[in-house]
């Protein structure tokens, strides 16, 4: 694994030696200069293939975000919509490769390693917060698919309306979850065997894309919750939305862009977890791992384009931000798409959860032995946020908007560019350099995303255009 420079002779400074050796192949682990530690990657040899690695980084960018896509369509337009998608992919794979970059130099494979190298103490706080800031949107969001999609199938099951029952309230659903399965999972201490779970995420993620393919045939006219072939009344246009018509828009803006954009940047969000990928790589080198990424982007990018493409043109504007509300409780494939999502959703909750909590007792108890009271508290106070705040907030749109205008441009944007302009050395790039002008660029591209975003979103709050929508 270890690859000699013929030409390091030592007159670069000691980062500027690691840059020119990962530009080369890999971080070499002998001959260091003196006086420094040796440089390490990887704390084992990685044996991951590049097929499997591909897997493992499309099921970190494959989420919940995909449920609300068809609804960033109908505010956005087909065209400008996908050309948004596109640049939104574009952007996030140089900003891997601007953390691939930084890994390379140092050394090192965690995210809150390199804001530590970055910015120190204070840096290795900032990513790991932001880290867990997104991580409970993330459980929020699966939380309130769950919440919405429960009661429709128990209801169905049952053959009841959901308000005609008090088990089939929505936020004792989530409660009864959270208790009987998610915090029972959570409170193992390894919670290994459930990345297995990523699989049939995945796997249900497709079944969804294929049955929105296969459901295009529902009429534009529908009303929510009702096919044509069901509906035996005269069909009533959508009373609210955009497009009143069973017509295509390809360029829209409107206030609601400004929730739009946040969920496509939500839905490819997987940077915390590239640099393990990373290691575990066989044969690992900066292109090989640019490779796995562009290619998992690549096909999220065309899984994403085809189910919003599909989505909005099934339903037009009046698609909800949460598609899979849009079709009928009495489908029955629409049932086992539903059935496969709350599964897939309920068993990823613990893995996003674990993280969280190692992240904060990294923080809070650094050298502290692991204590199986900590262990319980910090899983039971999460959930019980996690819990509430999937209670008050009214839509999945908001938990998408707030986390997508704030920790995912701070993932993708903002902290990839700073730990480049700190890291890679300044005898190596200075920062008049193009490679540093575009890092800077792309970290103020990615402030202004956040303060814009944010800016509108709290405007349509306070002024009450948020539910413009019907939602």
């Amino acid at each position: 694994m270890e690859l000699q420079d013929p030409k390091m002779n030592g007159d670069l400074p000691v980062g500027a030696v690691g840059y020119r050796q990962e530009h080369e192949g890999f971080l070499p682990s002998h001959n260091p200069a003196p006086g420094r530690k040796p440089t390490e990657f990887m704390d084992f040899e990685g044996k991951t293939s590049f097929g499997m690695s591909v897997f493992n980084l499309s099921n970190a960018i494959m989420g919940s975000g995909i449920l609300g896509l068809a609804y960033a369509m109908a505010h956005t337009g087909v065209i400008f919509f996908l050309i948004l998608l596109l640049c939104i992919a574009l952007l996030s794979s140089y900003s891997i490769h601007l953390l691939l970059t930084c890994a390379g130099v140092v050394g090192i494979r965690a995210y809150e390693q390199l804001g530590q190298r970055a910015l120190g103490p204070v840096g290795k706080v900032v990513a790991a917060m932001v880290i867990c800031l997104h991580n409970v949107g993330a459980m929020s969001s699966y939380l309130f698919i769950i919440k919405s999609e429960l009661p429709l199938v128990i209801g169905t099951f049952l053959n009841m309306e959901p308000e005609r029952g008090w088990f089939l309230n929505g936020n004792l659903l989530i409660i009864m979850v959270s208790v009987l399965i998610i915090l029972p999972l959570a409170l193992m201490r390894h919670l290994g065997y459930l990345g297995y779970t990523s699989g049939l995420s995945l796997t249900c993620m497709l079944f969804f894309l294929i049955s929105v393919i296969y459901k295009f045939h529902i009429s534009c006219d529908v009303g929510h919750n009702e096919t044509a072939t069901e509906s035996k009344s005269p069909p009533v246009l959508p009373s609210q939305g955009l497009n009143r018509s069973c017509e295509a828009q390809m360029f829209i803006v409107d206030s609601q862009m400004f929730y739009t954009v946040p969920i496509m940047a939500f839905a490819f969000v997987c940077h915390p977890e590239v640099l393990p990928i990373y290691t575990e790589l066989c044969r690992p080198s900066k292109h090989r791992m640019q490779a796995v990424a562009n290619v998992s982007i690549g096909a999220m990018f065309c899984m994403y384009a085809l189910t919003a493409t599909f989505g909005y043109l099934t339903f037009y504007s009046s698609v909800e931000a949460e598609m899979l509300h849009m079709y009928s409780q009495k489908d029955l494939l629409i049932l086992c798409v539903r059935l496969a999502v709350l599964l897939a959703v309920t068993l990823t909750v613990p893995v996003v959860l674990f993280p969280i909590r190692r992240a904060l007792q990294q923080l809070l108890f650094p050298s502290k032995a692991f204590s199986w009271p900590r262990h319980v508290a910090i899983a039971v106070i999460l959930l019980i946020l996690v819990n509430v705040l999937v209670i008050y907030v009214p839509t999945i749109r908001d938990i998408f908007g707030v986390i997508g205008s704030t920790s995912a441009p701070s993932l993708i944007f903002i902290l990839p560019s700073v730990f480049y302009l700190r890291i890679v050395p300044s005898e190596v790039e200075p920062l008049s350099s193009l490679p540093k002008i575009q890092a800077l660029c792309f970290g103020v591209l990615g402030v202004l995303f956040m303060v814009v975003s944010l800016g509108f979103m709290v405007f349509n709050w306070a002024t009450g255009r948020s539910h413009v929508s019907g939602h």
